[in-house]
């Protein structure tokens, strides 16, 4: 039998510890979010607000241009930044 080999179930307990604990938090965030949601629904002038929030942060992050030479520099497929 081999003695050097290494017992990892501490650090893989306290891995999953944190990870457990992580998306108890992001559910809670999650359900906090819908509750919130439904509330603006339920009330016009509050749902206004949220709908032009959401329309913003939609704007902002999913539609934003990034041209493909800056992907491809982060992924590494370039040693260095191409200039345009």
């Amino acid at each position: 039998m081999n003695a050097n080999l290494k017992n990892n179930q501490d650090f893989l307990a306290e891995k999953f510890r944190l990870l457990d604990n992580h998306i108890a938090h992001a559910s809670k965030i999650a359900l906090l979010k819908i509750q919130s949601w439904k509330y603006a629904e339920a009330h016009p002038e509050v749902g206004a607000l949220y709908a032009a929030a959401a329309k913003e942060m939609v704007k902002e992050s999913l539609l934003s241009l990034v041209p493909n030479a800056h992907i491809l520099c982060e992924e590494g497929f370039f040693f260095e930044a191409i200039e345009n």
